[in-house]
C-alpha cells in the first residue's frame, strides 16, 4: 500500500500536469535498448611471439563496448524493496520536464533531463536501465556510457556551474503551467574520478492553490574513461539514500567490469 503522503503528493500532480490522469506513475513505455557500437576493424599488429604463454589472457580493450556497458549497470535487486523493475516512462517525464525556461542558459537543463541525455545525444555504446520506486511512486533511470574524458569532464563542469547560473529560473510546460525551477548541490560520495550531483525541484500550484513539486536528483560522474548518469525523481518522497548508493555500487561494478576487461559468462 502506498503511504498516506506519497498518495497526496501523486493526486496533486495530477491537477498540475494535466496529463497524469490515473496512471500518474504508471502510463509508462519500456524504455530503448542501446544500439550496437560499430564494428572495428582486426588489428594490424604482428603476431605474438612464439615464447608467449599460449595461455595468457588477452590484454583488456581500452574502449568500451556494448556488452561491457551492459554488464556494469545496476538493476532494482541491488538497490532491494522497494525497487522494482520499471513499467516504463513515467508520464510526469513529459508533462512537466518538456517545458520553456525563460532564461536561455538553463534551457539546456532541461533539454537535458527531458531527453535523459546529460552527456549529450552522440553517446555511444549506451546501456540504460530504469526502476521504479512503487512507494513513493518515483522512478530511477541509470545510465553507462562511453565519450572522451575530456567531454565528461566539460559536463560535469557545466553541472557544477547550475547551482549559479540556473538557481531559479521560471519554465511553461506544453499545457501552460508555469513552474517555478530551483537548482541546488546535492552531495555524492567520494565514487569514480570526478562527480557532481544536483537537486532540481520543478514547483508548480494545483487548482486549489496548493503547491505540487517534482522533485528530480541528478547525478553524474566520470569513471576512468567512462560516464555514468543517474536521475531518480517523482512527486513524492524521492530518496536522495537511494541515488547516492547507486553511484556508489555503479561506480565500483564499472571499475570492475573495466578491470576483467570482458563480460564473464
Amino acid at each position: 500500500m502506498t503511504p498516506p503522503r506519497a498518495a497526496r503528493a501523486a493526486a496533486s500532480a495530477l491537477a498540475l500536469s494535466g496529463l497524469l490522469a490515473a496512471t500518474a506513475c504508471s502510463a509508462l513505455s519500456t524504455p530503448p535498448t542501446a544500439p550496437k557500437p560499430p564494428i572495428t576493424p582486426p588489428s594490424s599488429a604482428p603476431p605474438p611471439s612464439p615464447k608467449a604463454s599460449p595461455t595468457a589472457s588477452p590484454a583488456a580493450s581500452s574502449a568500451l563496448t556494448e556488452a561491457m556497458a551492459q554488464a556494469a549497470l545496476i538493476t532494482y535487486a541491488d538497490l532491494g524493496e522497494p525497487w522494482t523493475p520499471t513499467q516504463g516512462v513515467a508520464t510526469w517525464h513529459d508533462g512537466v520536464l518538456k517545458a520553456k525556461a525563460d532564461r536561455r542558459e538553463c534551457q539546456r537543463l532541461l533539454d537535458a533531463l527531458y531527453a535523459d541525455e546529460l552527456f549529450g545525444a552522440g553517446a555511444q555504446p549506451r546501456a540504460v536501465v530504469g526502476m521504479d520506486d512503487v512507494w513513493n511512486q518515483a522512478q530511477m533511470r541509470y545510465q553507462v556510457l562511453a565519450r572522451p574524458p575530456a567531454e565528461i569532464d566539460k559536463t560535469l563542469a557545466w553541472l557544477k556551474s547550475l547551482p549559479r547560473k540556473c538557481s531559479q529560473f521560471a519554465a511553461t510546460t506544453t499545457t501552460g503551467a508555469v513552474l517555478g525551477v530551483q537548482v541546488t548541490v546535492m552531495p555524492l560520495p567520494e565514487a569514480g574520478n570526478a562527480r557532481q550531483g544536483l537537486r532540481v525541484l520543478l514547483t508548480g500550484q494545483s487548482p486549489d492553490g496548493a503547491p505540487t513539486t517534482l522533485a528530480l536528483d541528478v547525478a553524474a560522474l566520470r569513471v576512468g574513461e567512462d560516464a555514468i548518469s543517474v536521475t531518480n525523481g517523482g512527486f513524492g518522497d524521492v530518496q536522495t539514500e537511494a541515488t547516492q548508493a547507486a553511484v556508489q555500487l555503479g561506480a565500483e561494478r564499472l571499475t570492475e567490469v573495466r578491470r576483467q576487461g570482458r563480460v564473464e559468462v
